[in-house]
């Protein structure tokens, strides 16, 4: 199987590691062989020749071009998420596999058009945090959780979502309002669900691990920290789901996590109010 980058720009973290990834997890199987971006590389001045050149991928001049030939496509542009709605519209309209980086959408309803693209064409389709996968949190799956305190390093719009993802993971997407409880330097947040459960979590420096304290409803509680490898899980999560189409995320989870990102960021205008999810 041949997989398409579509990316903004390809000279970056994710791209640069997951044709590697992707090989490795699928024993070769699948294998990482075109790729389209908009732009040349901001962070280092790489065209997309040469990106390719160097990865031994074919450049190809046109998004069409590349959902044309590939068998699957991943839609990259982690770190400019209001690029994915252009540049998801041709591979959702394909009928073919397509996975989509974090994070999916800045807004709700910028998420629900892009949903609605590929179930107007039936394109199998999902977005993710990695962390998602991290089996301490996996493990957490089906447990009656009543409070969440949840902690990682990295800034608020990029790394938001790889402590919002598992929450919604663990506790439900029925989330109704969020506040703000940090400082400018230190970003932390409230999320009320509408039973009254909350959840919170908080951004430090990158020496600070992900993790979490759960408080459960019979009274117990656990204290983790991420310490399994969540992108090797990742990765193999979406190599399963090209072999197969299994969406390993519902949509509706993915919009609430995008819903409960777009909150946070508009209660850091606002501190002290609680603004609607």
């Amino acid at each position: 199987m041949k997989l398409g980058f579509v990316d903004y720009y390809l000279d970056e973290f994710h791209a640069n590691h997951y044709p590697a990834w992707i090989s490795q997890a699928s024993d070769g199987e699948i294998q990482v062989a075109y790729a389209y971006a908009t732009i040349d590389s901001p962070l280092g001045g790489l065209s997309t020749a040469k990106w390719c050149e160097s990865f031994g991928l074919e450049s190809l001049g046109s998004v069409e071009e590349l959902v044309e030939k590939s068998d699957g496509i991943v839609v990259l542009s982690p770190d400019n998420p209001e690029q994915h709605e252009q540049l998801c519209r041709l591979p959702l309209q394909s009928g073919k596999r397509v996975y989509v980086d974090k994070t999916f959408a800045e807004t709700k309803e910028i998420a629900e058009k892009i949903f609605a693209v590929g179930e107007a064409h039936g394109t199998p389709c999902y977005s993710s945090s990695a962390l998602r996968f991290a089996q301490e949190y996996r493990e957490l799956a089906g447990t009656q959780a009543e409070n969440i305190v949840s902690r990682g390093p990295g800034p608020l719009d990029n790394y938001c979502i790889h402590q919002i993802e598992p929450v919604v993971a663990v506790m439900g997407a029925d989330i109704k309002r969020a506040q703000f409880a940090g400082t400018d330097k230190w970003p932390a947040y409230i999320l009320e669900y509408r039973d009254g459960r909350r959840a919170h979590f908080s951004h430090h420096g990158w020496a600070c691990p992900f993790g979490m304290a759960v408080d459960f409803r019979d009274g117990s509680s656990k204290v983790l920290t991420v310490e399994s490898d969540s992108s090797k899980r990742f990765i193999q999560e979406m190599i399963d789901f090209f072999r197969t189409g299994q969406v390993k995320v519902p949509h509706e989870e993915t919009v609430a996590v995008v819903a409960v990102r777009e909150a946070v960021i508009n209660a850091s205008r606002n501190p002290g109010a609680w603004i609607l999810v």
